[in-house]
């Protein structure tokens, strides 16, 4: 796999974080409240890697 391709995938997952913060915010999310909560998590962390490893990445279309 690409850079590019890397990028355009890390560009997915980050417009898809926005979904499971307003999942969050939703009252009647009960026990799934944590596992939500995890995978918000993760996906910083994913993200956070991501442009550490590759620092040339970020901003840059």
């Amino acid at each position: 796999m690409d850079s590019q391709a890397m990028r355009e995938r890390i560009t997915v997952i980050e417009s898809k974080r926005q979904f499971l913060v307003q999942l969050l915010e939703e009252p009647n999310l009960g026990i799934l409240r944590i596992d939500v909560n995890q995978a918000l998590e993760e996906l910083d962390e994913l993200i956070d890697e991501f442009k550490r490893t590759f620092p040339e990445s970020i901003g840059n279309p």
